[in-house]
């Protein structure tokens, strides 16, 4: 695993200001956008984070980067807009000499990644987004994205808890203070206020639909940050789009069980992962294929399984077959029979 002292940060400048990235492992060129919250420090030093860039070192060189104005990047002039983000991270890309890259962007870096794809894509060769979304206002009501910036621009320190609960919603009292305490020290309450701000304000509509490089996209079902289903709604509005639906509710790719988040990346981006073995048995059923057992269980057929779901009836096929093959058992019937009876109540 990468060790703290594996880290060096250097500076770049960019049209927002100086910028300031880190370069670790060896091999191709994978540039990581920044997250909202982000200081390449403070991050490194959990052990949990390395671990997870440490898979991602392995392959390629991993660059990673603080936006203007947070974590340890310089001060930025103004507040950022989508373009002028974008335009900072094709500064980065042509001040380090990338000729090709490949890029990852997560969570508000979703949009932001999709841009420099849909603007440079001579050299983004591959893009992998995940807890991506096309409209920051889709992520919640206006009421409930208004009442958390004017918390956090009030308290920080409160806002920062309630964030906490958002980002991290596995974790006991102390960790959650700990991550609390994290933001606070990632930005002040103005800087976060503003960069959440931002947030609901993109709109990557217009990116999402121009990018034409391969591209995967990751979402865990029950992520609580960003809604499963603007996930999937980032996949249909780029074509030929993968999307690989994740289980777990942590919005950080690096939390919760990161290890198939880490696989999904990486054959994302061209590396072949060898799937893991999955032991037999109800446990072993994923939520998605209970929910699909469940409405087999009412006698739809795969179309209109995949009609209520918003997926291709081949998926629906393959979901039955995979929970069929885990819960040894020959026919779809007996799988949605097997789902019913391990639930405690029996119920449907």
């Amino acid at each position: 695993m990468l060790r703290i002292e594996d880290q060096v940060v250097r500076h770049v400048k960019t049209v927002g200001g100086d910028v300031a990235y880190s370069a670790v492992g060896a091999g191709p060129a994978l540039l990581i956008g920044g997250w909202w919250c982000s200081h390449l420090t403070l991050n490194w030093e959990d052990p949990r984070f390395r671990a997870f860039l440490s898979r991602l070192a392995d392959r390629f060189t991993v660059i990673r980067y603080d936006q203007p104005g947070r974590g340890m990047s310089g001060a930025a002039g103004s507040p950022l807009d989508l373009d002028g983000e974008i335009a900072v991270t094709a500064d980065i890309i042509d001040g380090l000499g990338l000729e090709r890259v490949a890029v990852l962007g997560a969570s508000s870096g979703g949009a932001v990644a999709a841009g420099i794809a849909a603007r440079m894509p001579a050299r983004i060769h591959r893009l992998v987004l995940y807890g991506a979304f096309a409209r920051g206002s889709d992520i919640a009501p206006a009421s409930v994205r208004e009442a958390l910036v004017n918390t956090i621009t009030a308290h920080w320190g409160l806002g920062s808890r309630l964030l906490a609960d958002i980002f991290v919603p596995g974790a006991d009292n102390a960790e959650r203070e700990r991550f609390a305490q994290f933001q606070r020290l990632s930005a002040t309450a103005d800087q976060a206020a503003r960069s959440l701000s931002a947030i609901y304000d993109l709109d990557a509509t217009e990116y999402l639909a121009a990018v034409t490089v391969p591209t995967t996209v990751l979402h865990r079902r029950n992520d609580r940050a960003v809604p499963f289903e603007l996930g999937a709604d980032v996949a249909r509005r780029i074509r030929r789009a993968t999307f690989v639906e994740l289980h777990g509710e942590d919005h950080f790719p690096w939390r919760g069980d990161a290890a198939p988040v880490v696989d999904a990346i990486l054959r994302g981006l061209g590396h072949p992962v060898r799937p893991r073995p999955i032991p037999p048995g109800p446990e072993a059923v994923t939520e998605r294929e209970r929910e699909i057992l469940r409405l087999v269980a009412e006698g739809l057929t795969d179309t209109q399984i995949g009609e209520r779901l918003s997926l291709s009836p081949h998926t629906v096929h393959r979901h039955v077959a995979n929970a069929r093959t885990k819960l040894g058992v020959r026919s779809r019937a007996a799988a949605a029979a097997a789902i019913r009876a391990d639930r405690p109540d029996g119920a449907g």
